[in-house]
């Protein structure tokens, strides 16, 4: 499928979605959403993809916002149909993918940007990386998650400083909080996310599809995590690659797991 403002790609079981607007510095409009969503459904649909990476075109910006210009003059229910829009077909939909994403955050990831990074289940910052919700600058709150995700990852009283300041950090004081996994040099981004990839390549494709599901489950109002690993971890005994990697193991060679 063509797309207007990402690009997408596959190598080796792993895809690269490029957010590709850097004149605009990769901002979310309604088109880049939409086409995130279509790219993100159309992987996770394909066998041969495993892993996802998420990163903005150039050496500026991962994503630098939303494009405000869209949304300027919204009333509050257009606002708030905006943000369920949003959440339900691209921040939530990331989260719930069923194969891994990994953000590769290079330079600013402010407001939708960061929200979206969030929304990805590992991330990796170019050290010269700079990440914010600058949204009470303007007189809002983020809308995409934000206020939710942020506080699971750096606790409550960083995320409520983080948010009230609209103030932005490094990536070394994002990796000191939690916020990013790994902070690598720009020019080294990409194949650091890609040796990750690499590794969860090797694994059952299923048993990590349960894995982030389990995971999620924890965050989610009337939802036992505990009772949700139990209900896929007894699934997993009836997999075909369960079977193939307790034979690997016992046999002592590699697995051949096939996602069945």
């Amino acid at each position: 499928m063509d797309y207007n403002t990402i690009i997408s790609s596959i190598e080796e079981n792993i895809a690269t979605i490029t957010i590709n607007r850097p004149t605009k510095l990769n901002a979310l409009n309604k088109e880049t959403i939409s086409e995130l969503h279509e790219a993100f459904k159309s992987l996770d649909k394909n066998p041969q993809v495993r892993v996802i990476i998420l990163t903005g075109s150039g050496e500026k910006a991962f994503v630098a916002g939303a494009d405000i210009s869209e949304f300027a003059d919204f009333s509050a229910e257009q606002g708030a149909t905006l943000a369920a829009h949003g959440q339900e077909i691209l921040f939530d939909f990331v989260q719930n993918l069923s194969k891994p994403v990994i953000a590769a955050v290079n330079g600013f990831a402010l407001g939708g940007g960061l929200e979206l990074a969030m929304a990805c289940h590992i991330r990796v910052a170019s050290d010269n990386a700079k990440m914010g919700l600058p949204e009470v600058t303007l007189g809002l709150i983020p809308g995409y998650g934000g206020t939710q995700r942020l506080p699971q990852l750096v606790g409550k009283g960083r995320a409520m400083e983080m948010i009230l300041t609209a103030g932005m950090i490094t990536a070394e004081e994002a990796l000191n909080i939690g916020l990013v996994n790994h902070v690598v040099a720009q020019t080294e981004l990409l194949s650091f996310c890609e040796s990750i990839a690499l590794k969860i390549v090797k694994n059952a494709p299923l048993a990590i599809s349960k894995a982030i599901h389990a995971i999620n489950a924890n965050y989610r109002d009337g939802e036992n995590g505990f009772d949700t690993e139990i209900k896929y971890f007894g699934q997993s005994f009836g997999t075909k690659d369960f079977k193939e990697g307790s034979a690997a193991f016992l046999e002592k060679r590699k697995a051949q797991f096939t996602g069945e």
